[in-house]
This record gives structure tokens, C-alpha cells and sequence, in this order.
């Protein structure tokens, strides 16, 4: 199970690491053939082709902020269906620290295929925290944090 609990944070690594390289095929290849996704704007993709289709002309044609994340957890659903919650924030090009409007929680639902884990369903949520500016301004640290620290 340990092995398991390290290949599912490895998953969320390589996604959004391939989101940083701005490598629309790395992205993709992570996901299950039917997978879906919805983005933080409610748009949604399904499959892999269609992910990185979409992913692709994102990259082509926007220039798009990098993601700082952490792991809250990871539960098993039975011993092949896993569910990783995150927070995430993102620091825009050319910039040094997060942009706190665009924090967000994610929710990434693997399946263990044939010895690989690949993402059914992913969501990416913003973290507005309507009226409590305490918990952006909590979250917005618990990130900086990440981003300060030396990488491994």
C-alpha cells in the first residue's frame, strides 16, 4: 500500500510538472483513455486526445503560470481506486510569488491499470473562500511555504 500511496503522489507531481514544462502530451499521457477533467472554469475535457488537444492550443497560445502544490491526502476506495486532494497556487510568468486568485483545491480520482495508476477524473477548484479572506491569506502562506522550500 505504501508503494501505491507513493506512486499516486508521484501521478500528482508528474501532472503538474508536465502543466510547468508546458508539455501537453506528458499531461495527457498520465490520464486513463475515457478520463475526465473539469478546470477551474467549469470547462471540461474527456479522453486523453481531447485533453491534449485542448491542452495543446492552451500552451500554443497563452503564456501559463506554474503550479506550487501539496498533498492533503490520499484514500483508497478498494486496493485500485484511489482519491488525492491538493491545494494548489500558481505564479504567474515572470514573476517570484503566488497569485492568491488563483488558488485552488483539487480532487484527482486514479485507478490502478495493469500495474499503473492513471487519473480517471480530475478537478481543480478554485479556492475562493467567499467572504473569509483569512483562509486565502492561510492557504496563500501554506503554499509559500512550498514554493520557498528547497526542492528535493
Amino acid at each position: 500500500m505504501t508503494s501505491d500511496i507513493s506512486a499516486i503522489h508521484s501521478l500528482h507531481h508528474n501532472l503538474l510538472d508536465s502543466w510547468n514544462r508546458r508539455d501537453a502530451r506528458a499531461f495527457a499521457s498520465l490520464f486513463a483513455e475515457e478520463a475526465n477533467v473539469v478546470g477551474s472554469d467549469g470547462s471540461q475535457m474527456n479522453g486523453r486526445p481531447e485533453i491534449e488537444s485542448v491542452l495543446g492550443g492552451i500552451f500554443a497560445h497563452h503564456q501559463t503560470a506554474a503550479y506550487v502544490g501539496k498533498v492533503k491526502g490520499v484514500r483508497f476506495l478498494n486496493r485500485d481506486v484511489s482519491v488525492l486532494c491538493a491545494v494548489v497556487g500558481m505564479v504567474p510568468p515572470g514573476k517570484s510569488d503566488l497569485n492568491p486568485a488563483v488558488n485552488a483545491v483539487q480532487t484527482m480520482v486514479a485507478a490502478n491499470q495493469g500495474g499503473h495508476w492513471r487519473i480517471e477524473v480530475f478537478q481543480n477548484t478554485p479556492a475562493a473562500f467567499h467572504g473569509r479572506p483569512e483562509l486565502v491569506e492561510k492557504l496563500t502562506e501554506e503554499l509559500r511555504e512550498v514554493l520557498r522550500a528547497p526542492s528535493a
